[in-house]
């Protein structure tokens, strides 16, 4: 019996090989500025108080406190009497295991083609899917709902316009919840795309928000989206901090989003019946031709 505190003895039994240490397998990672791994990023914002020496100086301290040192201020510029716009630069010591970070979920739907998209909603509704899309509030940027419904597309794909068994409503900025609601109604819309850029004091929030609880209360009767009410639909480029549920839709998405990614989802949501989202193959060559 060993006394307390005396150090473990290990025997090894003759023929045998100890364990081995178990495999390192962070794979950590660091920033990149001037040169790889140097940990140097640049960030910007903005102070309320007046451009000067002193105005960098708390630039400095709170670069300082955010872990950037050291830091240097790069850009300042005035905005207006009271506000100094920065940009910063400076070295940050915390690493990131990027093994350790989980990859995203694979999307629950197949990415289908015109073809395929225009095949599905001809088999299950023998018409066209009505979508409208519109900016609600004061937002007043529509490159994103463009981007999405305009023939002329994003990222090398065409817009919703294009496929040919869809019946697309663009309404274009600045349009009122109530308006939104009493289009849809009128031209009996299947899905309802609404995008939103403007996020000073989570406007995008609130008026998403504010779209879905007049949708919902304008079809008090309906079971789910497609089932006695449109799909609701929002995008934009700052919707990643939550969650549909937060807002009341069905769909969020962010920036990046493609037409043939909403136009697909659009088939997954409301042509449940077809199997995994995916048209027949007994694909006719006319089917098969540019759909423009």
């Amino acid at each position: 019996m060993t006394e307390e505190g005396a150090a473990a003895v290990t025997v090894q039994t003759p023929g045998t090989q100890a364990p081995a240490d178990p495999a390192d397998t962070r794979q950590v990672i660091r920033p990149y500025g001037d040169t790889t791994g140097d940990g140097m990023v640049q960030m910007s914002f903005t102070l309320p108080v007046p451009a000067g020496p002193r105005a960098d100086a708390a630039a400095l301290q709170l670069a300082a406190k955010m872990g950037l040192e050291p830091a240097s201020v790069v850009h300042a510029k005035p905005m207006g009497p009271d506000f100094t716009f920065f940009i910063v630069y400076g070295r940050t010591r915390h690493l990131i295991d990027y093994a350790s970070i989980p990859a995203p979920p694979e999307r629950a739907y197949p990415l289908l083609s015109a073809p395929e998209v225009n095949q599905a909603i001809r088999r299950a509704l023998n018409r066209r899917l009505v979508v409208v899309g519109a900016c609600i509030g004061t937002d007043a940027h529509t490159v994103g709902i463009d981007a999405i419904l305009n023939v002329k597309g994003f990222a090398g794909e065409k817009g919703l316009e294009y496929y040919r068994e869809i019946q697309v409503v663009n309404m274009g900025a600045q349009v009122t919840v109530a308006e939104l609601v009493e289009r849809a109604k009128a031209v009996d819309a299947d899905a309802v795309l609404v995008s939103q850029v403007v996020t000073q004091r989570n406007a995008h929030l609130h008026n998403t928000k504010q779209m879905a609880a007049a949708f919902h209360a304008e079809y008090p009767t309906a079971v789910a989206a497609g089932m006695g009410r449109p799909l609701l639909v929002a995008g934009g480029p700052r919707f990643d901090t939550v969650t549909e549920g937060d807002l009341g839709v069905d769909r969020i998405f962010g920036r990046g989003t493609t037409p043939a990614e909403v136009a697909s989802y659009l088939v997954h949501a409301l042509l449940p019946d077809t199997p995994d989202g995916a048209a027949p193959q007994d694909t006719t060559p006319e089917e098969t031709e540019d759909e423009g």
